[in-house]
């Protein structure tokens, strides 16, 4: 996967803001992850016109087409409209649908309407966003580039029980008291020191158990 040249770097960050947002699920997030989505395929195109025809495959565009183009969110897709004509390209999403999903995110973030956006409607905007960034910037691995930047930004998991070391450590330690409470030895280590867990654990089921030790010693 080739590294993208700078200037695509700030549309690609809302991409990985808005799918992070995405992922988390949540009905805030969802609002949040459309409204991202929505402006990535704005600040695309803002930025590809930006740019010096030598960054851009050598086309050159009127500064008067530029300027009209850049005017607001649909004539930016006019822009499109006709790039994709010249690239003998088509629509990969409609542009009504593009065009109803910017409507409902002008209403998440203007119009007071703070319902959670349809699953529908974020599938809409965020397969847009992707194509149109893959077509701007010419990068086939959008979708590759992406899950690898979102992975890479997220929390690391939470450890979990392990349940061969959980019956191990228990059959070779007591219960701890604590108090007037009384625990497993395979809560205390996990809880204390994860390592410890992990690392006895691991040894306790390689080892076989007291008795069957014992009993082929006999």
């Amino acid at each position: 996967m080739n590294p993208l040249p700078p200037w695509a770097n700030g549309p690609f960050e809302l991409l990985v803001h808005a799918e992070g947002h995405l992922q988390t699920g949540q009905d805030f997030d969802r609002r949040i992850s459309l409204i991202s989505f929505d402006d990535a395929i704005e600040v695309a195109i803002s930025t590809y016109l930006a740019l010096h025809p030598i960054q851009r495959g050598n086309r050159e565009y009127k500064r008067a087409d530029v300027e009209k183009w850049l005017n607001n969110y649909h004539s930016k897709l006019d822009f499109l409209s006709e790039e994709l004509a010249t690239r003998n390209l088509g629509w990969k999403v409609e542009r009504g649908h593009i065009v109803w999903a910017h409507d409902d995110r002008n209403e998440q973030y203007h119009g007071g309407h703070k319902g959670t956006p349809e699953r529908n409607c974020l599938a809409i905007v965020r397969e847009a966003a992707l194509w149109i960034f893959s077509v701007l910037f010419d990068d086939a691995d959008v979708e590759k580039r992406l899950g690898a930047a979102v992975a890479e930004g997220m929390p690391p998991a939470s450890p979990q029980r392990n349940s061969c070391y959980d019956r191990a450590i228990d059959r070779e330690y007591d219960m701890v008291q604590i108090g007037s409470q009384s625990f497993y030895a395979s809560e205390i280590f996990f809880s204390v020191d994860y390592e410890v867990y992990c690392e006895i654990g691991s040894r306790l089921c390689q080892d076989p158990p007291k008795e069957q030790a014992e009993e082929a010693g006999a």
